[in-house]
């Protein structure tokens, strides 16, 4: 891989990583609902879970989908039928502190599997495997997961930082239900890519 290419990736992993989709509005309502340290468990597991999904991706996931199409429409099903789930979840969060047991952060598992089901991953992956390594060979698809890895986690770190900064604004519990909300059907919107795309 050339240096140009390298520095077109990093830049292509930023853009996608910090611009806003599913993982990055549940981070944002954790780190509001939860704060940052009880946020990372939630963190990791998307940086980690991700970086996984475009390793596999380009070890032969790809082919799959090309072999048998209508695994696209399932995994589009499923994807949506879990983005609604969760944005119940978040407009369920407890107060900040109170530690009720209507919300709870995402595990490190949880945020792991969620990237399967999560359309904006799966659009990442596939474009950064198709460009950065179309040859698909096995030092070219470590590259691509590494780069994404060192660029995703801070990226999405400084979601759940500026979630922990809003919290300051959300002690009253009105403020904080209409946050939640807001953050729920943000979430619902980045379906309509997905369904009517």
């Amino acid at each position: 891989m050339t240096y140009d290419l390298i520095l077109a990736l990093v830049a292509f992993a930023f853009v996608s990583s910090i611009t806003p989709g599913p993982n990055n509005l549940m981070l944002m309502a954790s780190g509001a609902n939860f704060g940052f340290a009880r946020t990372i468990p939630h963190m990791l597991g998307v940086a980690l879970g991700f970086t996984l999904m475009v390793v596999l991706v380009g070890a032969g996931l790809m082919q799959l989908f090309d072999l048998y199409p209508v695994s696209y429409t399932i995994l589009k099903a499923g994807s949506v039928a879990y983005l609604l789930w969760l944005a119940w979840k978040i407009v369920r969060a407890s107060e900040p502190g109170t530690g009720k047991a209507g919300g709870t952060p995402m595990t490190f598992l949880q945020a792991s599997a969620f990237q399967w089901v999560n359309p904006k991953a799966w659009a990442m992956a596939l474009t950064a495997i198709s460009v950065y390594a179309p040859t698909r060979d096995m030092g070219a698809v470590l590259m691509v997961a590494v780069i994404f890895g060192a660029v995703n986690l801070p990226s999405v770190s400084t979601w759940t930082v500026l979630g922990q900064k809003i919290r300051v604004i959300l002690t009253n519990p009105a403020r904080l239900r209409a946050f939640n909300i807001t953050m729920a059907l943000l979430l619902v919107a980045t379906l309509f890519p997905v369904i009517y795309g």
